[in-house]
């Protein structure tokens, strides 16, 4: 199911990425590769190269913005809960696995480590934090390709700035060389604003990997961390490939990078409970 938000921030927040993205692909491409790697083959390579990685970014990108992650469905018809408010709890059971939940904003049964999310209204199933850059919530159901955007974004980075560093050792010069004085103070602009892209964004990025993957390891998300939840009952752990095979699927390890691939089944994951009303 296909989601999208009509929260302003998010949709500037989408903007400032593509525009930052393209913008990095047209130097790449008119100003450091054409013009210093024509005469060989290297400058063909790095083009389609870089638009491949280009490529599969955008595309992880997409598929976490659009993407389901993980919505609680609503009950088809509403539910009293006002027992269950008299009571002052929100709980339905102490016993260990069963950990359901009422939302109190929703009005309806919230299963383990579902959150709600002011931003989307809804509750969201495993629940991470809701981020602007893709103005949708990084939950169960689209965390792979949150962390695949983060990859490619910081590949992209990397090689930008290698590409700048190629095109200034390289530099032709001579007779032979087609690029004029303003061409050269051109580039010499449009360097310096992608080295400075680059660097910003690749260190942010690598900051929020960082991040989730030490969240998927540790087994808590975002939220929890802060509500301090998942340290009311211990959970039994789990090899790291284990649990980097509940974000990024059951498939092979090899195609985990690859955006193409379906999302997470939802009952292979945590084997959600479903309920009638």
């Amino acid at each position: 199911m296909a989601v999208f938000r009509s929260d302003p921030c998010g949709i500037i927040c989408i903007v400032v990425t593509y525009a930052a993205v393209f913008y990095a692909d047209y130097v790449v491409v008119r100003h450091l590769a054409i013009p210093n790697m024509t005469s060989t083959l290297w400058g063909a390579f790095h083009v389609v190269l870089f638009n491949i990685v280009v490529f599969l970014l955008t595309l992880a990108h997409l598929r976490a913005v659009l993407s389901d992650p993980g919505i609680v469905p609503l009950p088809a018809n509403n539910i009293d809960f006002s027992d269950v408010r008299a009571a002052g709890k929100r709980k339905l059971s102490e016993k260990e696995g069963e950990d359901w939940t009422v939302c109190a904003r929703c009005d309806a049964y919230r299963p383990p480590r579902a959150h709600h999310c002011k931003i989307c209204r809804r509750c969201i199933r495993r629940m991470d934090h809701h981020c602007p850059w893709i103005n949708n919530c990084v939950g169960e159901l689209n965390q792979k390709f949150f962390i695949q955007f983060l990859f490619y974004t910081g590949l992209a980075c990397c090689y930008a700035l290698v590409l700048v560093i190629i095109s200034w050792v390289l530099e032709c010069s001579g007779s032979g060389c087609q690029i004029d004085h303003q061409g050269r103070q051109t580039r010499i602009v449009h360097s310096v604003i992608l080295t400075v892209e680059a660097i910003l964004f690749g260190l942010f990025v690598s900051a929020i990997m960082c991040d989730q993957l030490s969240a998927i390891f540790t087994d808590e998300t975002a939220v929890e961390q802060i509500q301090k939840r998942s340290r009311e009952r211990e959970r039994p752990r789990k090899p790291k490939m284990a649990l980097l095979a509940e974000v990024f699927g059951r498939g092979n390890s090899l195609l985990w990078l690859c955006p193409c691939q379906a999302a997470p089944d939802p009952q292979t994951i945590s084997n959600p409970q479903e309920y009638d009303v």
